[in-house]
């Protein structure tokens, strides 16, 4: 996990921000305004990714790794394209609101490495590049499959396009990152 960096009253904040977003455009078709007086914390740049679960299953996921200005501001965005912007998904509608489930993974910087032994599944994600080709997985995936680190760094090749064996074989760009990784479900 990232350095925790949010207290839980930032982490009930940006949670808000972001069910805030999801209902705001899913019943007007806009995004509220962010809130005026925003915790310090919550006005720093970090990159953050917005998942949103439906009944234990994913229903919608985005992130960048660079912020977008403040880190609400960027947990804005990113709840708005996880319900309308995953282009695995169908747009988010009104009804699914009651059902919908939102996680937050703000992220520490992407770091280079050489060895994938650097690796340590449950804290790192795997951001993997070669070329046009791109994939990530963010830290909890691996944990939640149930995965060692080849299992986690084949299917993050997959994710990205490539043949499973990729990292083994071929000449990939591999970032790690951690990530403060919380939800509603942790407050409830």
């Amino acid at each position: 996990m990232a350095p925790d960096i949010l207290n839980d009253t930032d982490k009930k904040v940006l949670l808000k921000i972001a069910r805030d977003t999801i209902e705001g455009f899913a019943k007007a078709g806009k995004k509220p305004p962010l809130p005026a007086d925003l915790p310090p914390a919550l006005r720093d740049r970090h990159g953050a990714f917005v998942t949103i679960h439906q009944r234990g299953q994913l229903r919608g996921c985005i992130g960048t790794f660079f912020g977008e200005g403040e880190l609400a501001s960027t947990v804005r965005n990113m709840a708005y394209a996880a319900g309308w912007e995953d282009p695995r998904f169908p747009h988010l509608a009104a009804d699914e609101l009651s059902d919908a489930d939102l996680e937050i993974s703000v992220l520490s910087p992407l770091r280079e490495i050489s060895d994938v032994n650097e690796i340590q599944v449950g804290t790192h994600g795997i951001f993997i590049t070669k070329g046009y080709y791109r994939g990530v997985l963010l830290p909890q995936v691996a944990t939640e499959q149930g995965w060692d680190r080849d299992t986690f760094l084949s299917h993050t090749c997959i994710k990205a396009g490539l043949k499973p064996d990729a990292w083994k074989k071929e000449t990939l760009k591999i970032e790690i990152f951690s990530a403060d990784v919380f939800g509603e479900k942790d407050f409830k």
